[in-house]
């Protein structure tokens, strides 16, 4: 086997979980996620002769992701509407950042509720622990619009989280 190929194949077996993890996160369906990273994977490996030299070819992936992604999230949610049978839950991915989180349910469930881009931004941002600056790169976005982006996206957060905690909340 030629270096290249040894390389590509280093690089998909490092890198293939966090992607998978990001995707989920931010689709909020597995088998979606999982095509996004086989679709990114190929994309990747068409380019990889460029992509091996660049300084971190991981982010050059999650950019195609996460690009990817976002322009399918109409798609998805329309789809998803259309669905009359209740599906159950997909497996939970571990996350690593929200392992010990005692309402982690209710965290999941309230990141889903975000829109894309916003749930996009959080989960580079604070569930891959990515600097502001990797994920406005991977936005293709301002460091200040990544900024603002999290802030909205962790208050609507927060309000989910507190409006699901409150009692008076549940219906009776």
């Amino acid at each position: 086997m030629n270096s290249r190929r040894a390389d590509f194949d280093r690089f998909v077996a490092d890198s293939t979980d966090t992607l998978l993890r990001a995707a989920y996160l931010i689709v909020w369906d597995l088998g979606e996620a999982e095509d996004l990273v086989q679709e990114t994977l190929f994309e990747v490996a068409r380019r990889w002769p460029r992509v091996r030299r660049m300084e971190r070819p991981l982010g050059y992936a999650r950019r195609i992701l996460v690009n990817r992604a976002l322009s399918g999230a109409d798609r998805r949610a329309r789809r998803r509407r259309e669905l009359v049978v209740p599906m159950p839950p997909e497996p939970a991915l571990s996350t690593g950042a929200n392992d010990v989180f005692d309402g982690q349910d209710e965290l999941m469930g309230a990141l889903a509720a975000l829109p894309p881009r916003q749930r996009a931004v959080l989960v580079l941002r604070y569930f891959l622990d990515l600097p502001e600056a990797e994920v406005a790169a991977a936005l293709k976005c301002s460091l200040g619009t990544v900024k603002s982006t999290a802030s909205r996206g962790l208050a609507r957060l927060e309000q989910a989280m507190r409006e699901t905690n409150d009692p008076r909340s549940i219906p009776t």
